[in-house]
């Protein structure tokens, strides 16, 4: 990846859904907020540019398509209710215009339909929302349609409601960053009602849980363990596996050793202290678990490439 932020465009027609766009947009922001670094910069586009009106009747400024200088890396069609009716001799054209400049192509919710009637889906597998799933397929025979939540190609990208273009944003954060930040991701948006009955603490990352209960129980342990860190031998107990089996399974699902990912937990809730609160530095160095304000820094300033003080000048200022 480039030092420039990875450009997103969505591209919205009237009838989209709030929800659908929120779940494309909100991973993003929660990736550069975590990261402390601007991994993503986004703008929400129309054809016509001005008020696009969603679906619950919310009404978003736009930029128009045809004004948009910079080409973006990826650009996801938004349509939902009404989709059919914005399939246009206009809107075809506009679509194969923009899929010309480059980018890679993607459809959330009813967009595929857009997409695919434009004949920029055909020979690619693809998805839409569940509903219109048989329609799709009998609409569209030369794209091959699939029951799948969202799909990946390597120039093409589908996903069906809310739900799944969460699933896919937090799939490409993956792709893009890593595991260890699509994890820290999911953990904003997906909560686990079950870990909370067991006492747990947060979100579980889709599919981990089930194949790694050890790497979640860890984590919690973690979580509830920031001012006095435990050592590997203690999470390990916890998590009722070996020292040794759980570093494997924090590099195969997260790409960090369980102390580096101990590491950024600690340093994100002292970022949090310097952002929310009027805590010294040594303060927050003590209720981080850092043996003090200098060790505090060096690992603050070596995580988020910034100091605490200029965290907490653009808060208070």
């Amino acid at each position: 990846m480039t030092n420039q932020p990875l450009l997103i465009d969505f591209l919205l027609f009237d009838g989209f859904s709030n929800m659908v766009l929120a779940s494309g947009v909100e991973p993003l922001r929660a990736a550069n907020g975590l990261s402390n670094k601007q991994l993503y910069s986004w703008r929400l586009i129309s054809l016509d540019g001005g008020t696009i009106t969603s679906s619950s009747g919310i009404q978003i400024g736009t930029e128009r398509l045809a004004e948009i200088e910079t080409s973006p890396q990826r650009l996801f069609v938004i349509a939902g209710f009404g989709a059919r009716v914005h399939l246009t001799p206009a809107t075809s054209a506009a679509l194969r215009r923009a899929a010309r400049t480059g980018p890679v192509l993607g459809g959330i919710d009813m967009g595929p339909w857009l997409l695919a009637g434009s004949g920029l889906l055909d020979g690619h597998k693809a998805t839409v929302h569940w509903e219109e799933l048989d329609n799709f397929a009998e609409m569209f025979p030369r794209v091959q349609t699939v029951n799948n939540r969202f799909v990946i190609e390597p120039n093409r990208i589908c996903a069906g409601g809310a739900t799944a273009a969460l699933e896919l944003m937090i799939a490409l954060i993956q792709s893009d960053y890593g595991p260890a930040l699509s994890f820290d991701v999911t953990n904003m948006f997906v909560y686990d009602t079950e870990a909370d009955r067991r006492g747990g603490r947060g979100a579980v990352h889709i599919g981990v849980a089930e194949r790694s209960p050890q790497l979640i129980r860890s984590i919690d342990s973690m979580r509830a363990h920031i001012r006095e860190p435990l050592s590997l031998d203690r999470l390990s107990s916890t998590a009722a596996c070996s020292p040794r089996t759980l570093s494997r399974l924090f590099i195969r699902e997260l790409g960090v050793s369980p102390g580096q990912y101990y590491v950024s937990i600690r340093l994100s809730a002292a970022r949090r202290l310097a952002e929310e609160t009027r805590m010294s530095c040594g303060e927050i160095a003590e209720s981080t678990g850092y043996s003090s304000s200098a060790a505090l820094a060096r690992a603050y300033s070596s995580h988020f490439g910034t100091t605490i003080r200029e965290t907490r000048s653009q808060r208070f200022k």
